[in-house]
């Protein structure tokens, strides 16, 4: 077996989205947003769920990070190309979605085509469906009550 590498590495994209600029209130909510998105879009396929929260805390010696209170990675695939054998290490795709206390994260790696790089950056920011109101600071509460 021979190791090389391909391209280049790719970077994470993170995207926190607190509870408050969502109108979703689930992992599994994000989850079938996410998955209607796949589903519209012409190039993608979905592949499937994986409940990454359930499968790490069913192993004997899985730890799952205290903040952590659900986590799915949805798998997909946007293959309009398949120009050698060894572009299938890059593929498929998957968008990981974990819910802390106060926010969800949306995470995924770039991909090496731009298109599903805009795609799926784009459902990522459809997730932030809120707008929201800066809080007031105490003093500006008292000069409103005055």
């Amino acid at each position: 077996m021979k190791q090389f590498l391909s391209q280049a590495t790719y970077p994470l994209y993170t995207l926190e989205v607190e509870k408050r600029e969502t109108s979703f209130t689930s992992v599994d909510q994000i989850i079938a947003f996410l998955k209607n998105q796949i589903d519209e879009n012409e190039i993608a396929s979905f592949i499937a769920v994986f409940d990454h929260y359930r499968h790490t805390k069913s192993l004997q010696a899985g730890r799952v990070a205290e903040s952590i209170l659900d986590a799915k990675n949805i798998v997909f695939c946007f293959g309009i190309t398949l120009p050698n054998p060894e572009a299938m290490a890059l593929r498929p795709r998957s968008i990981g979605v974990a819910e802390l206390a106060d926010a969800f994260v949306v995470t995924f790696m770039e991909a090496p085509m731009p298109l599903a790089n805009v795609a799926m950056e784009t459902w990522a920011n459809l997730i932030r469906n809120r707008e929201t109101v800066p809080l007031a600071t105490g003093k500006e509460v008292s000069a409103l009550l005055t």
